[in-house]
């Protein structure tokens, strides 16, 4: 079974119908509804979503969201002390953002792939043994 976090970037471009991140996470959501892949994001990144929809669309969208994302089959995960500080060593190390560093280190922890198309993040993947599934308009950089 296929194992996937989902970054920031991942969700919002799923959200607004971006290709090809619209069409690569619905098919993961179909696949994880059927019991063929496990699909994961950080409370950390969850919260990113959230603010990011309630600044541009209001608190009712993003509470809208919150509600929504409690009926995929993602599982949202609280992070531990070990995750916490994995997270900010790469925070240290790379030029990367905290959420960011949240989602590659929960993707690391979880032997998955990290979903996304942030260019930050496919270069943070070229020095750490995380796999990346690459969701950006464009090759990556």
């Amino acid at each position: 079974m296929t194992a996937s976090v989902l970054d920031s970037w991942a969700i919002i471009g799923w959200l607004l119908g971006e290709e090809p991140a619209r069409t690569k996470v619905r098919e993961l959501l179909e696949q994880a509804s059927r019991g063929n892949a496990k699909v994961s994001i950080s409370l950390i990144n969850v919260g990113e979503v959230f603010y990011l929809i309630a600044k541009r669309h209001g608190a009712v969208h993003a509470e809208r969201f919150l509600a929504d994302l409690a009926m995929m089959p993602i599982q949202s995960l609280l992070p531990d002390r070990k995750l916490i500080l994995g997270a900010a060593r790469l925070k240290s190390r790379y030029p990367i953002s905290y959420a960011d560093a949240f989602a590659a280190e929960t993707a690391r922890n979880q032997n998955a792939n990290l979903m996304t198309g942030d260019p930050e993040l496919w270069q943070l993947c070229q020095h750490e043994p995380i796999d990346l599934l690459w969701l950006g308009k464009k090759q990556a950089p």
